[in-house]
């Protein structure tokens, strides 16, 4: 089984925070950490054909100077994307994390993760990005199309990182909260920890699954509890995590969704969007 986290950083507000919780994370592990810094399409400094744009080819001069203003820019992106790899990997250093690789990609970052991910363990990304200060209300874009298409955990960073002693587990019997607790029990990553487990609402047999998740964690050596309340999801979900002061929500990405293909799911996106704490999010 591989033991490497990516972290993927770019410059935003949570950067700093995703460094730090990869280390806490990877202290936990004993893993590697790749250092990730995607290049968008316009950064990466690939040339175009502005010719179409001007007309005629009559222009040569002004064709010249907006090419060397690409070249410049794309020299800028760089140098930019170099300094946030070395800020990032000085944090992780001074946290004695192991080995640690910093990788400066072009193109498009889903791509970039994704020839990543057969050597991954987990995933760490800020929950929004550059734009953080400016669109509070949403996710940003790139978590969402990671959380779509990723196999491994995705790991979502809050903007400021405490340490990690409380988790809060969203339990609705799904596939995919079920394989939650399967890796939450083979993961030195909880131990020690106080665990929660809750279902929010009522019916079908979700006493009983609670139960067993309850019994998977304790054969493993992991300390829980677990309680159904009524209401609805996000509502309650947020609620709890306030009252309660949770450090780490753990969901499934999906719960019973019909459109859980296409969109991740509606109690997923509220609890990311809503809640200040790190979020750990399971296939």
């Amino acid at each position: 089984m591989t033991n490497k986290i990516l972290a993927l950083v770019d410059g935003s507000a949570y950067s700093e925070s995703v460094c730090h919780h990869t280390a806490w994370i990877a202290g936990r592990l004993s893993a590697d950490v790749d250092l990730m810094h995607v290049l968008g399409p316009r950064e990466g400094g690939a040339p175009r054909d502005l010719s179409g744009a001007i007309g005629l080819g009559a222009r040569s001069a002004l064709l010249d100077e907006l090419a060397r203003a690409d070249e410049q820019r794309a020299r800028l992106a760089q140098a930019r994307g170099r300094a946030i790899l070395e800020d990032a990997e000085a944090i992780l250093r001074a946290q004695n994390v192991g080995t640690v690789k910093a990788h400066l990609r072009k193109g498009d970052i889903l791509e970039a993760v994704q020839q990543a991910e057969p050597d991954l363990r987990a995933i760490v990304i800020g929950k929004r990005g550059e734009g953080a200060d400016f669109a509070s209300g949403h996710l940003g874009s790139n978590l969402e199309r990671i959380v779509r298409a990723s196999q491994v955990p995705v790991f979502v960073a809050a903007r400021g990182f405490r340490p990690i002693g409380t988790v809060l587990v969203a339990y609705d019997g799904s596939p995919s909260a079920m394989k939650a607790i399967e890796r939450m029990s083979n993961s030195a990553v909880f131990q020690g920890l106080r665990i929660t487990l809750l279902h929010v609402g009522t019916g079908g047999q979700i006493a009983a699954r609670l139960d067993d998740a309850v019994a998977t964690l304790a054969a493993a050596g992991l300390t829980a509890d677990a309680r159904i309340v009524d209401g609805e999801p996000d509502e309650a979900l947020q609620a709890i995590v306030e009252a309660e002061g949770h450090d780490l929500l753990v969901m499934g990405a999906y719960g019973h969704s019909r459109i859980r293909s296409l969109i991740i799911g509606s109690t997923t996106t509220a609890m990311v969007q809503s809640v200040k704490i790190p979020v750990l999010l399971y296939r």
